[in-house]
C-alpha cells in the first residue's frame, strides 16, 4: 500500500524527521543547521512546520538559534559575551593548553558516567570525519566537535561554558596554523588512535581511563605545540611539570 505524503504543515512529522537529522549529526561541523527554507525543501515540508519543530527542539534544548546567523545544534553556549574576544586576546597558546590539561580529563571523566548512548554514536561519528578531512581547516573544525561533544555530555554547564571560551581561539587563524604544523608526521595518526582511546573509554563507562585517554592526548598536543613555537628549551621541564601535577 502507498503510504500517504504527510502534510506540508504537518509539524509532528516535521519534529520527527528534525530529531533523526540531529541524531545523524546531519549538519555543519561549527553545528550550523541549514535554513528553515532549505530544511522545507529537503522534506518537502511548509516552513510554517519546520518553525514549529525548531521551536520544541529550541525549548527542549536540542537547538538554539543566533539572531541574524542562524539555527545550531546542542544547547545555546555560555553568554559570556563580547568579552570572550578579549579573553582570547590577552591569552597565548601555551596558558590555553595548560588550562585545557587540568578541564578536560575531568570532562572525560564525567562523560564516561553521563554519555547517553547516541552521544557515542556521535563521538564516534566525528572521528571518523576528523580522519576522513582532506584538509586543514575541515580538520579543526571537526576535531572542535568531538571536544565539544566530549565536554556536552559530562553534563556540567559551567564547565561546557568555560570550555567554550576556551575553544573560542579554535577560530584564530594563527591557532590553527601552529596546530596544523603540530599534527604533521607521526602526530597525526597518533592522535587518530588517542581519539578513539578516548571514546572506548568513555563507552566503556571507566571514568580513570576516560581522563588519563584525554591527558595523554592533550600532553602529546602541549609538546607538539611547544616545539612548533620554538620553545624546545624549555619542553623537558614543562612535560616533567605536567607530569608531576597529574602525578
Amino acid at each position: 500500500m502507498v503510504q500517504p505524503q504527510p502534510h506540508p504543515d504537518n509539524a509532528n512529522y516535521a519534529l520527527e524527521k528534525l530529531r533523526d537529522m540531529l541524531r545523524d549529526g546531519d549538519f555543519g561541523a561549527d553545528g550550523k543547521l541549514a535554513t528553515e527554507r532549505a530544511l522545507s525543501e529537503k522534506f518537502g515540508l511548509g516552513r510554517r512546520a519546520i518553525r514549529r519543530a525548531l521551536e520544541v527542539l529550541e525549548a527542549e534544548g536540542e537547538v538554539w538559534r543566533r539572531q541574524g546567523s542562524g539555527t545550531y545544534a546542542g544547547q545555546r553556549p555560555g553568554a559570556l559575551g563580547n568579552g570572550v574576544g578579549a579573553i582570547v586576546a590577552g591569552t597565548d597558546f601555551m596558558e590555553i593548553m595548560e588550562v585545557r590539561l587540568r578541564i578536560e580529563p575531568q570532562l572525560a571523566q564525567l562523560a564516561a558516567l553521563r554519555a547517553k548512548p547516541a552521544e557515542l554514536v556521535r563521538m564516534r561519528d566525528l572521528a571518523r570525519r576528523i580522519q576522513e578531512s582532506d584538509d586543514a581547516d575541515a580538520r579543526e573544525l571537526w576535531d572542535g566537535a568531538l571536544h565539544r561533544q566530549i565536554a556536552q555530555s559530562a553534563r556540567n554547564q559551567l564547565f561546557l561554558t568555560i570550555f567554550d571560551v576556551i575553544n573560542h581561539v579554535r577560530q584564530d587563524e594563527a591557532w590553527q596554523s601552529i596546530r596544523e604544523r603540530a599534527r604533521t608526521g607521526t602526530g597525526i595518526s597518533i592522535a587518530y588512535a588517542q581519539h578513539e582511546d578516548i571514546i572506548d573509554a568513555i563507552a566503556a563507562r571507566d571514568p580513570a581511563r576516560a581522563g588519563e585517554a584525554m591527558r595523554q592526548h592533550l600532553l602529546m598536543l602541549h609538546e607538539r605545540l611547544i616545539r612548533e613555537t620554538s620553545l624546545d628549551h624549555d619542553l623537558p621541564s614543562a612535560v616533567a611539570g605536567e607530569e608531576a601535577v597529574a602525578s
